[in-house]
């Protein structure tokens, strides 16, 4: 037993590391810089290298490469601060008690190491320094979107062929609940029908233009609703529409805007228009589509959209009140 330590009560389960299975390197590949044999360092399943000091950046617990603080028992066994709280200060290794050790020794080789990006597997062959490693990451062209539907909480993340077909597959939900529909007209008339709060359909189009209109039987309830999300092929690129009923502040108010499936620069490049209007009255909304890298959420609350006041809306819709009829048109043009 280290000095002041003492054993845990009960044993966490620690995580092998991944065995090293690269060769060994030829007289050739000895004279490789240290930056190039960082390459392939990290797998998806944790850290391989053919120089198995890289080995030491693994957490034992999730196998991630392990940034400052990096945390060790009294006897050398190291873990990342997530991994620390996790385990409820008992080593995963030796199950003693952690404290509070810092490994510095280990923290000081890491600023002279580099590192590839954790999405080489994606396409991203840069390497980075330790400490610039994560804030590269961060902004990574190659890391994956998140999937775009808003109906719920949805997981799913990838490229964005990898969404169009997740959307397609997994959110085509037939349970119609009567609630919404709308209908879109393209130069011929179809009609869709909207499928309940928790549950939306997907509509493909292609086309930079379009013409919705939203129908809601009982405007006077105004819940957080989504409507149904449609997504459009416009010069090769992919746009998602969005439009849904919430509250801004006690105020109920309804909100249509566009996301850019792709990086935020390259939504700059395109621009779009919305209006909504009836009585010889109408209101136009300009704007650049919003990459889908910020949420669904963040653009709605940042009311970067089309919005319109229940009371607008309805005036709108008919002289009666009684039923919302908003009829939305759209256009994508791409900037020169």
């Amino acid at each position: 037993m280290a000095p002041g330590g003492s054993f845990c009560e009960k044993a966490v389960e620690s995580h092998p590391s991944v065995p090293d299975t690269s060769t060994s390197p030829t007289k050739s590949e000895s004279n490789t810089t240290t930056k190039k044999s960082a390459v392939n360092v990290l797998g998806k399943c944790g850290i391989r290298s053919n120089n198995g000091v890289y080995e030491l950046f693994g957490c034992s617990i999730c196998a991630n490469l392990i940034y400052p603080p990096i945390h060790q028992c009294p006897n050398g066994h190291t873990l990342c601060s997530n991994c620390k709280n996790r385990v409820l200060n008992c080593c995963p290794t030796c199950r003693h008690d952690l404290g509070n050790i810092r490994c510095l020794a280990l923290e000081k080789v890491a600023e002279s190491l580099e590192f590839p990006c954790r999405y080489q597997n994606l396409g991203c062959l840069d390497i980075f320094p330790y400490y610039g490693k994560l804030k590269h990451e961060q902004n990574c062209k190659f890391r994956p979107y998140n999937c775009p539907y808003a109906g719920s909480e949805c997981s799913v993340t990838g490229d964005i062929p990898t969404l169009v077909a997740h959307l397609k597959d997994d959110h085509m939900v037939d349970m119609h609940d009567g609630s919404f529909y709308a209908s879109m007209t393209y130069g011929y008339c179809v009609v869709i029908k909207h499928y309940g709060l928790k549950d939306h359909m997907v509509d493909m189009h292609d086309g930079c233009t379009f013409n919705h209109r939203y129908v809601k039987s009982n405007p006077h309830e105004v819940e957080n609703a989504t409507w149904m999300l449609t997504v459009f092929n416009c010069f090769g690129r992919k746009f998602c529409l969005h439009f849904e009923a919430f509250h801004l502040g006690k105020a109920p108010v309804y909100m249509a805007f566009l996301r850019f499936m792709g990086d935020d620069n390259e939504a700059k490049r395109f621009n779009y228009s919305l209006e909504v209007g009836a009585n010889r009255r109408k209101l136009i909304w300009q704007g650049i589509p919003r990459s889908i890298r910020d949420s669904h959420r963040k653009v709605r609350d940042s009311l970067d959209g089309l919005v319109i006041q229940r009371n607008l809306a309805l005036y709108f819709s008919g002289c009666d009140r009684r039923e919302l009829k908003l009829r939305i048109t759209g256009h994508i043009w791409k900037e020169e």
